[in-house]
């Protein structure tokens, strides 16, 4: 690191869990995040100003005034730009040492899967349920670990699933895909704006925990975010043996 780096950075280097090793190995990781919105505004805000080295953002939308309210990485004078490339102009302002990758597109899995094989690590902070399926699938396949996340009215999710791992549970147990549970959207039923700065902020404390290789955190747990209680809960989140990702039928077939 040269001295500018040294200074950016000295509030992370004083910390004994990271110091200088851990501050130079953020600069050495790739986080892909996929989703340039309400939780992915916070996240990547976080990961350039932490210095991590390389951020690939995805998502096929452009900035509406409706998304001022909480997606914080965007301007009213970038209303009509593609996010990926709004917030790349952010980002470039916030720590011009960070290399951003826009990706303005809707992924197919095959799209996720390259995508994902090349990260150290992924954030889901998609909007959709067939997406975190597919984001799912991939990091377990290539054994990346995943940092979920989720809010929708006053109520919002963090769970990570650590692929680097055997036997971790996926977001497939937690939430299955042939459960058909509604999709609730921000469109229609509304979100609290700090809400998604909370979850998208989490997000980003476990990603940078994986990148510099801590191993406390949420690895395995779903942590639940009630922002009008102002309650926060935490639970183990188990490996189904049924799930058809990761269960025991699944993981004999793939062996």
């Amino acid at each position: 690191m040269n001295d500018q780096q040294l200074l950016r950075y000295s509030r992370h280097i004083l910390l004994d869990v990271i110091g200088i090793e851990g501050q130079a190995q953020l600069l050495r990781s790739h986080a892909l995040i996929i989703g340039a919105g309400g939780l992915g505004s916070p996240a990547a805000m976080y990961l350039g100003a932490s210095g991590v080295g390389k951020l690939t953002l995805c998502d096929d939308d452009s900035v509406d005034l409706s998304n001022l309210q909480r997606q914080i990485i965007h301007r009213t004078s970038t209303v009509g730009m593609p996010k990926v490339f709004s917030a790349q102009a952010a980002l470039a302002d916030i720590n011009p040492d960070v290399q951003c990758i826009p990706v303005k597109k809707r992924m197919a899995e095959a799209d996720l899967a390259e995508q994902i094989a090349s990260a150290d690590v992924v954030l889901d902070c998609c909007d959709n349920f067939e997406t975190r399926y597919a984001v799912n699938r991939a990091c377990r396949r290539l054994g990346k670990p995943l940092i979920s996340g989720a809010a929708i009215l006053t109520h919002g999710q963090v769970a990570v699933f650590d692929f680097r791992q055997s036997d971790v549970p996926c977001y497939n147990c937690l939430f299955p895909e042939d459960a058909e549970a509604p999709e609730l959207r921000c469109a229609t039923t509304g979100v609290f704006a700090p809400l998604v700065g909370m979850i998208g902020s989490i997000q980003a404390a476990e990603a940078i925990k994986v990148m510099f290789g801590e191993k406390r955190g949420l690895s395995g747990k779903l942590l639940f975010v009630d922002a009008l209680d102002m309650t926060i809960s935490r639970s183990t989140v188990c490996r189904d043996p049924d799930c058809g990702v990761c269960g025991d039928q699944r993981l004999t077939h793939s062996t």
